[in-house]
């Protein structure tokens, strides 16, 4: 009301003034600008998600944010060589904040965007800014089908984002739907299933991070989960959970090309350097295969309880695996495919990630509350910081340095890890005692 009155009270004065029209228009024009520049400084959707919290103590969180939060993506960051490798530092919160999200996993594009799916009855992603942590898009999962070649699902559809994966030069992100519900879809699927399940086809979906909005609908197997694309980017790899398949997508083509069959519930994936080897993890087959993606011979490298997720050292020398059926992490040397060490990591590890230099893995666990990092090296842990109820997602971003921490309960935790000292008001805690291989049960998955 400030400015509307302001305005009156220039107009009046303007009129006793009994100056020339041409010089109101410009008055007229000078403050409608203002008003417009000041609603857009101020409104809600344009505030950061929450304020950096101080000494660990979490900030009070903004209204949820609308679907437009900043207009643009940020200027694409070049990736900063450490100074220190990542196994001398140790990890510091430096912020955690909400605001409607319910992150199932998250994403770092290495140029300035951080992209998290939220859990999948959310129907919607949020993407933000990796130096700021402002929200620049909240995107629902509703598309129209028919759109993209579908004739048989005209009118909006809905996913149920899971996963995603990031180009190399961080133009697009291919983001996995769990379950399609809308014209022409039984709109229905659970975790525990089988191709006999007889569940719907589903679909990813290709993230422009130029015009922040879908651009691609590429059909697939049903309830896709993991996403990996080829060091060369011609090819996207999914995992096709009720299938017990692998699709592999060509991205010149936009669609499915191959399709591998493996085990019970395939999950994590990832590829070596030649465009052709795969490792995917049968997370309720206990299967690590490794999988030629050319030809669809594979084999099993390993037997292990509940294998979730796989990660490559820079130089794809060294496979990670984390087994939630163990509470393990697992050191392979990829010229032999043979364990070469292993460390508990905590109760339930879910998802991981490796820093910019590979000699450090973060790894979230699920019933433990906590994120740990490992030193690859040795395969110690180093560290283990408390999280948020049932962390799920974890990213580490190498234009920054930092670690991203998806919790399911409905938050999202961020961590420095450049500091070779951390202070202790921060709430890090010291590797806690191990928890006994095979005492938790999966969740969520």
């Amino acid at each position: 009301m400030g400015e509307r009155t302001h305005w009156r009270q220039e107009q009046v004065y303007v009129r006793r003034r009994r100056t020339a029209l041409a010089i109101l228009a410009i008055v007229c024009v000078a403050l409608s600008a203002s008003a417009i520049g000041a609603w857009r400084a101020f409104r809600p959707d344009n505030a950061r998600a929450e304020a950096v919290t101080t000494a660990g103590t979490p900030a009070t969180a903004n209204p949820t944010a609308t679907a437009t939060s900043i207009s643009t993506a940020p200027t694409p960051t070049p990736k900063v060589t450490q100074r220190v490798p990542s196994a001398d530092t140790r990890l510091e919160r430096i912020d955690r904040f909400t605001g409607g999200i319910t992150p199932k996993s998250v994403d770092a594009s290495e140029h300035g965007l951080v992209l998290a799916n939220n859990m999948i009855y959310s129907h919607s992603i949020t993407v933000y800014n990796s130096r700021t942590h402002e929200l620049v898009k909240r995107l629902p999962d509703s598309i129209d089908l028919s759109k993209y070649g579908f004739a048989g699902h005209k009118g909006i559809s809905k996913g149920g984002p899971v996963e995603a994966a990031w180009t190399k030069d961080a133009k697009y992100a291919y983001v996995s739907n769990y379950v399609m519900s809308g014209p022409g879809f039984k709109g229905y699927a659970t975790d525990e299933c089988s191709p006999k399940s007889g569940f719907d086809r589903g679909f990813v979906y290709r993230f422009n991070a130029a015009t922040m909005k879908w651009d691609q609908a590429i059909e697939v197997g049903a309830v896709p989960k993991f996403v990996a694309l080829t060091p060369d980017q011609k090819k996207v790899v999914i995992s096709n959970w009720c299938d017990f398949t692998i699709s592999i997508i060509d991205r010149a083509k936009a669609k499915q090309v191959k399709v591998i069959k493996l085990a019970a519930q395939p999950r994590g994936i990832v590829i070596m350097p030649d465009n052709k080897t795969a490792y995917v993890a049968a997370m309720y087959g206990n299967k690590v295969f490794r999988v030629n993606l050319d030809t669809g011979e594979h084999h099993v490298i390993m037997t292990v309880n509940r294998p979730r997720h796989l990660v490559l050292s820079p130089d794809s020398k060294w496979l990670y695996l984390a087994a939630s059926g163990t509470n393990t992490v697992y050191k392979i040397d990829t010229s032999t495919d043979k364990v070469v060490s292993q460390v508990v990591s905590g109760p339930e590890p879910r998802s991981m990630s490796i820093s910019q230099d590979g000699t450090a893995l973060y790894v979230v666990n699920y019933f433990g509350k906590s994120a740990s990092k490992i030193t690859t090296s040795d395969m110690k842990v180093v560290q283990r910081v408390p999280t948020d109820p049932a962390p799920i997602g974890i990213t580490y971003d190498d234009a920054t340095h930092q670690v991203w921490v998806a919790c399911y309960g409905g938050s999202m935790l961020v961590f420095d890890d450049t500091k070779t000292t951390v202070s202790t008001s921060t709430g890090t805690s010291s590797p806690a005692a191990p928890t006994a291989p095979g005492a938790v049960t999966a969740t969520a998955e």
